[in-house]
């Protein structure tokens, strides 16, 4: 382990402004995706939608990072270069993918372990081979009222985030490390702040056990916010300091930086909530995003599958970069003023 290489590349992906694009999509999900705007999601149509996302002009001011899916990391632009190769020549990490997603956990209903461990010490080299610098391992932790998550199910997540982490470090690969406590359900938000502080408290638990260096790493978790049916929803002010208030209990100060998921947020929420959290002032750690639809939403909308559309769909994710890219420093809302009002 290069611990001097990771502190590096770590530091690059949350630089000032920055944060990370999740383009990491499975077949399944870019599927779905694609089904919304009536596009087949063929190898093609896959290929051509990331060039459009790599090849926007601008993005590298406020995306320091990319995660890739497998198909991803092995394709190129029409004119023969490598996805990360594009990718690095820009100023933009390129990551990976290398979790094999959540499956049932045996014998605890309505939990989820994620898999993928098997095999992965040789996936890591390749993937580093092909120009990966960092990876990315999310645990899906399902939340309620009351029964979930068990210690169990909490354990046995943080344990194989911990596993995938030693591993990456061991092959000079920066680990995301993303256990989502998922918003879905009717739990209020203190009782997401209870269990994302537990999940949080054993995952690093686990991390340390492992001799992960936490100067090496990022943590991608979810925001402190209410489930989507608790009838009683938090503002913008009080998602920021139940998110910041939990997260400086439970997380190191050596961590370089932590890249919210947006978690099915709307695209202005999840940044309001961003900016919201960066205008309460330094944290211990870069306070970023790592956002998937949050960022991509507005770009297939615009695109529909149409050649025609490419330069809008291009300029609607160098908008929504440049708000995220305004949110890491708490000047969203100014921004937004300011263009709200009237020209004379």
């Amino acid at each position: 382990m290069n611990l001097d290489i990771l502190k590096s590349v770590a530091s690059a992906i949350v630089a000032p402004q920055k944060g990370v694009l999740a383009a990491d999509e499975s077949s399944p999900t870019i599927k779905k995706r694609f089904d919304t705007i009536d596009v087949e999601s063929t190898e093609a149509n896959r290929r051509r939608y990331r060039e459009i996302l790599f090849t926007a002009d601008g993005i590298e001011r406020y995306v320091g990072g990319v995660i890739l899916f497998d198909e991803t990391l092995r394709q190129s632009t029409r004119d023969g270069t490598p996805f990360p190769r594009l990718l690095a020549e820009r100023g933009i990490i390129p990551g990976i993918k290398v979790d094999q997603g959540a499956k049932a956990l045996a014998l605890r209903p309505g939990e989820k372990i994620t898999e993928g461990l098997d095999g992965l010490r040789d996936r890591l080299a390749e993937y580093r081979q092909l120009g990966a610098q960092f990876a990315k391992w999310r645990a899906v932790i399902e939340i309620d009222a009351r029964d979930l998550p068990s210690g169990f199910g909490i354990r046995a997540n943080a344990h194989a985030l911990a596993r995938y982490a030693a591993l990456c470090q061991e092959a000079d690969l920066v680990p995301i490390v993303e256990p989502e406590v998922l918003m879905d359900g009717a739990h209020d938000i203190a009782r997401c702040e209870v269990v994302t502080g537990q999940v949080l408290q054993a995952v690093f638990a686990a991390l340390d056990d492992h001799g992960v260096a936490f100067e090496g790493m990022l943590l991608k978790p979810n925001m402190v916010i209410a489930g989507k049916k608790c009838p009683q929803q938090a503002g913008v002010q009080e998602v920021a300091e139940a998110t910041l208030r939990c997260l400086r209990r439970y997380v190191p100060a050596a961590v370089p930086g932590i890249v919210f998921l947006s978690g099915g947020q709307s695209a202005e929420d999840a940044t309001a909530h961003l900016n919201a959290m960066n205008a309460m002032g330094p944290q211990p750690w870069q306070v970023s995003f790592s956002y998937g639809r949050a960022l991509q939403a507005p770009v297939l909308a615009a695109w529909r599958g149409q050649e025609a559309n490419v330069a809008t769909a291009q300029g609607a994710l160098l908008m929504r970069s440049r708000l995220n890219g305004l949110a890491r420093a708490g000047k969203y809302e100014s921004a937004m003023e300011a263009e709200a009002q009237p020209t004379r």
